[in-house]
């Protein structure tokens, strides 16, 4: 005699714990699925971990901006520069880099934030909605955003991206002179403007927090299971498990958020997308004798210096050197220069050091939906610099998506068919 429990649905998988996949794990329950989350390692212990830290909602301007092409050769070879590369992974690297650099246009940079503006603008309020209930809310703090430039000059040189944050609706206050110095007294003297963007927020925790949001997945009923995702099972042109260290793990969907460390498993599905790792570095000083009251973007040295629980990270730099080499001293020491400058005089406890990988797709947008051919299978990664800014909205589109529901959004930027 059967019961209700032997035609009971398989569980939703979803393949990494950083804060896409826990914010799809989390609105996948809200709308009454089973999950199991599944990462090598424990939640919150991979890229979401060692990000700035800041909702950094306006942060739709992508890196390839008009002007990178002349840019970039000098800033490889100044240590003064936060663009660094291992030249030993340039041949790995170039097929990808071709492409990447192909996107330096005006039309390209405007067409990435109108894709970025959607995911990103309203991320204060998308991390609310996703932590609101789960304990992780301790963790976020509505905040300002404040880029600091060296005089009015040197702001206007950055004119291009900051029209395309107006033409996003984004609004902001300048500060200069003693207005300057009233906000944030403990800038240098040759830090003289900056402009502050209200509305954003930081987490003061973001390993904590994606710890919290996971440990909430759990007390929900989900699982999390510790392994390796390796392949999928397909039955009739649908997923229907997952291979995971020998054993096939049973599901209903599969949602892939494993960041940069997609790719081998997005080749499974049929879609090899041209996805490198943006190496980012932050050193964190405990027990500063300075905290900024908000996070900084340091416009010079192209790094943010955020105040959290304890300490002050220091997050920024690109390097191009693949998963596999080890850290490199330079990125360190060169946040390190741009803090003592930035703010002098400057003490602190202890500091800590870490490197991690941003997962940077060719085009700069990230994947978001269906695998085209294969019913039952999601991507969701590839958010460059903003994904924790972005993975609350990803997640909930996800979750809609599985659900079968439409979101209120154009989802043709993001489709995983445009690297079929």
């Amino acid at each position: 005699m059967s019961t209700a429990a032997d035609h009971k649905k398989p569980p939703v998988v979803v393949i990494g714990a950083g804060i896409v996949g826990v914010s799809t794990a989390i609105w996948l329950q809200r709308d009454g699925h089973d999950v199991i989350l599944v990462d090598r390692a424990e939640p919150g212990e991979g890229t979401s971990y060692g990000n700035g830290g800041v909702l950094a909602s306006c942060s739709i301007v992508p890196v390839t901006v008009p002007g990178l092409l002349r840019k970039a050769p000098r800033m490889l070879f100044d240590p003064h520069e936060p663009l660094f590369l291992k030249w030993s992974y340039l041949p790995r690297l170039a097929p990808w880099l071709r492409r990447y650099l192909a996107h330096c246009t005006p039309e390209h940079a405007r067409r990435i934030a109108a894709a970025l503006a959607p995911i990103i603008g309203d991320s204060l309020a998308d991390h609310q909605a996703l932590s609101a209930g789960t304990g992780a809310e301790r963790w976020l703090t509505p905040s300002d955003y404040v880029f600091v430039y060296n005089d009015r000059a040197h702001f206007d040189g950055d004119v291009f991206g900051w029209g395309i944050r107006k033409d996003h609706g984004f609004v902001w206050d300048e500060l200069a002179g003693e207005a300057l110095r009233t906000y944030e007294p403990a800038l240098a003297p040759h830090l003289g403007f900056a402009v502050r963007l209200a509305g954003h927020g930081t987490i003061i925790d973001p390993g904590r927090y994606v710890k919290d949001l996971a440990a909430h997945v759990v007390a929900q009923g989900g699982r999390i299971l510790r392994g390796e995702a390796t392949d999928f099972v397909r039955k009739d042109g649908r997923v229907v498990g997952v291979r995971i260290g020998g054993e096939t793990l049973p599901c209903s969907a599969v949602v892939l958020a494993t960041g940069v460390w997609s790719k081998p498993l997005c080749r499974k599905l049929g879609i090899d997308v041209p996805l490198e790792s943006e190496r980012g570095y932050h050193v964190e000083l405990w027990e500063p004798s300075v905290m900024p009251r908000a996070p900084c973007m340091i416009a010079s040295g192209k790094f943010v210096m955020t105040p959290m629980d304890g300490r002050l990270r220091l997050a920024g730099i690109v390097e191009f050197g693949g998963l596999d080499a080890s850290p490199s001293r330079a990125p360190f020491d060169l946040l390190m220069r741009n803090v003592r400058a930035a703010l002098p005089g400057l003490r602190w406890k202890d500091e800590t050091e870490w490197m991690g990988h941003r997962p940077a797709p060719a085009d700069s947008i990230p994947l978001i939906g269906k695998v085209p051919g294969v019913e039952g299978a999601w991507l969701g990664f590839g958010h460059h610099h903003v994904g924790l800014t972005g993975g609350p909205k990803t997640g909930r589109i996800l979750a809609q998506l599985v659900s079968g529901r439409k979101p209120n959004l154009d989802l043709a930027p993001y489709a995983p068919s445009r690297f079929q």
